[in-house]
């Protein structure tokens, strides 16, 4: 019984050693080279040798020359949105000035928006709005004309010229408004159907 136990844990032991390193089956390495279980294995020769530092070296300027070129890239859209929030912020504080001034000149009415309105200047240099057209004061207008404005509901004023293009927009917006709250809850806005 203990010779039968010992031989157990004789080939126990040889059991555990050999797992360790068993020999390779005849006819066979561990790794055959070329194709194995359907994936072809990268040749020794196409290897880069880990030892050659001037190809890490390049490697690593590459990498370097790519990651700099990615962030330059990047930064010049930045760098472009910002012009255009830029001129953007320039046209909202001219626009503001414009109707600033535009609410100081003298007016001996209540301005109500959504009427247009007549900029005129005396021979003083003083400007009035009124709201009599050129033609309405024919050739005995006594002062300077010098545009007119539509107020709008937002206390902006559009020049005559620009009122069309301005409806125009508005009603784009409104339409999308419509649209939006007629939709049902979503996490990205519908611009669907709409264009200028």
């Amino acid at each position: 019984m203990a010779v039968n136990g010992e031989a157990a844990s004789q080939a126990g032991a040889a059991g555990a050693a050999g797992a360790l390193s068993l020999p390779a089956p005849q006819g066979s390495s561990l790794v055959e080279r070329g194709s194995l279980g359907g994936f072809q294995l990268t040749p020794v020769a196409r290897k880069a040798d880990p030892l050659d530092l001037v190809a890490l070296a390049e490697e690593v300027q590459k990498a370097d020359d790519f990651v700099r070129a990615n962030a330059c890239n990047r930064l010049t859209v930045i760098a472009e949105q910002i012009r255009y929030l830029q001129e953007q912020a320039r046209k909202v504080l001219q626009d503001a000035a414009k109707n600033a001034d535009l609410h100081h000149v003298a007016c001996n009415f209540v301005k109500r928006p959504g009427n247009v309105y007549y900029l005129y200047r005396r021979k003083s240099g003083q400007r009035y709005f009124s709201i009599l057209s050129p033609k309405e004061w024919g050739p005995s207008c006594p002062s300077e004309f010098l545009g007119a404005y539509r107020l709008q509901h937002d206390m902006s004023w559009t020049p005559s010229e620009d009122i069309e293009k301005r409806e125009a927009e508005l009603n784009v917006l409104e339409k999308l408004l419509s649209q939006q709250a007629a939709l049902p809850p979503c996490t990205e806005p519908n611009f669907q159907g709409l264009t200028m």
